[in-house]
């Protein structure tokens, strides 16, 4: 399967109008991805709290992320999300991937949402590895 990068993914898509446009910062010898970014309103589920959703996206990205800054093309496999508390629409989040094993084709990789120093949702991921990354 080759993966090709339009630049329109929701997340971090430097070409998607309607997104979240998340920059990310990477450490390859840690095997870690960041990225902090304010979730707008229009993001959310009930009144003033962010969809689950959209968390849910924000952790399978910044997971891939951390795979990618390893070299690592991949695409989601599995992902098990634990939502420990409401994230507030307008807040300004960390997100925090990290690479922590692989086994043949597939990489394990744990991903946080922090607000003020508090872990709001955490997510395991398994991720597959693919043919190489092309941007087009």
């Amino acid at each position: 399967m080759q993966i090709i990068d339009d630049g329109r993914c929701f997340i971090c898509g430097k070409d998607n109008p309607i997104g979240l446009n998340a920059v990310f910062t990477t450490d390859s010898d840690r095997r870690r991805a960041e990225t902090q970014i304010r979730i707008r309103e229009e993001f959310q589920g009930w009144q003033g709290i962010t969809h689950g959703g959209i968390i849910s996206a924000l952790l399978d990205e910044i997971c891939a992320q951390a795979c990618m800054c390893c070299g690592l093309s991949v695409v989601t496999s599995e992902i098990r999300i634990r939502y420990k508390a409401p994230v507030p629409t307008g807040s300004v989040v960390t997100v925090i991937g990290e690479v922590v094993g692989e086994r043949k084709r597939l990489v394990d990789v744990m991903g946080r949402i922090e607000l003020d120093g508090k872990i709001m949702a955490e997510a395991e991921v398994i991720m597959y590895r693919t043919e190489k990354l092309v941007k087009s």
